[in-house]
């Protein structure tokens, strides 16, 4: 089954090129299925590139998903089209009475700034405290991951000597998880962030547990005792150049920025990079979504069992 977005969505040419399978909606509402409702809070300045790198892994599974994206009203973004927000997107206050099968946190490049610092905290704390009660499962990715933690468990992020950019390799700590369902005991997946969570602090929360670390990068994956929720300091999304991209970025900046490990062959950034991260990318988000959220979720979405970590927030 494909992913359902809207048709002017730039993403669904990309996707259709590729071979993802994509739906429209007018062909979505003849099916008698109840499709998956997924929310994307997109914090990427770069959404439209975002949009695609997640679409790309969630289209990728044979269950048919129903996608809201959703960005942040507290926070004028500068580099995504005003008319592309206004024709696609959602803000929090438009969903806040909807339920939704699923959610996807996305990184933004304010990892370096406390939480309480950046312009949109207050907002996101509040979607974060909503979705224990109005959503099923989620995935949260890079700052994502931290913020969702720091928020809904005191876990600290703590600044890096240099920043943590490359392809790294991962181990698998408990491969009877469902979430690590099919991978291989040692697997790549790419980092790009300034701060960093330690394991200590994961193990020293009974609700959470570690599930891949990095001999390099530290910890990569992290779910909840009851598999709904999943937060990844990676960016296993990312395409084949996106970290070039990066990196050029920073360089033409004068920057202090390092070849990204493992990245380019020979770490020669003159050559073009290849992908080894993909097959586990698209096996991470289609574990979640088959044993985590569809498995578990309830045909009725008022139903939706709350998680009480009251007790937790900070």
């Amino acid at each position: 089954m494909p992913v359902n977005i809207p048709r002017e969505l730039p993403a669904r040419g990309v996707l259709e090129d590729e071979n993802v399978f994509v739906m429209s909606s007018e062909r979505a509402e003849h099916q008698d299925i109840r499709p998956l409702r997924l929310a994307i809070l997109n914090l990427m300045p770069t959404k439209i590139a975002t949009e695609t790198h997640l679409l790309r892994l969630l289209g990728n599974t044979p269950i048919q998903i129903e996608v809201t994206l959703l960005h942040m009203g507290s926070h004028s973004s500068r580099n995504t089209p005003p008319e592309h927000l206004s024709a696609f997107y959602s803000t929090f206050d438009c969903v806040r009475d909807q339920r939704f099968d699923g959610l996807v946190i996305t990184g933004a490049p304010v990892e370096q700034l406390p939480f309480e610092k950046v312009d949109y905290w207050g907002e996101l704390v509040e979607l974060l405290d909503w979705s224990r009660e109005h959503v099923y499962s989620t995935m949260n990715i890079c700052w994502g991951a931290q913020a969702a933690l720091y928020r809904r468990y005191g876990v600290p992020k703590y600044p890096l000597e240099k920043k943590m950019f490359g392809v790294f390799e991962h181990e698998v700590l408990d491969p009877t998880t469902k979430i690590l369902s099919g991978f291989d005991e040692v697997f790549p997946a790419p980092h790009s962030r300034h701060t960093e969570i330690r394991a200590d602090d994961i193990l020293a929360v009974p609700e959470l547990k570690l599930l891949s670390t990095s001999p390099e990068a530290g910890v990569y994956l992290v779910g909840s005792t009851d598999n709904r929720d999943f937060y990844v300091t990676g960016h296993p999304e990312y395409e084949r150049d996106t970290l070039k991209l990066e990196y050029d970025r920073d360089v033409a900046r004068n920057l202090p920025i390092e070849v990204p490990r493992k990245y380019f062959p020979g770490d020669d950034p003159s050559r073009a990079p290849r992908v080894t991260w993909r097959s586990h990318a698209f096996l991470l988000y289609a574990n979640w979504l088959n044993h985590s959220v569809y498995q578990g979720t309830p045909y009725d979405l008022n139903d939706v069992p709350p998680v009480d970590l009251t007790a937790l927030y900070i």
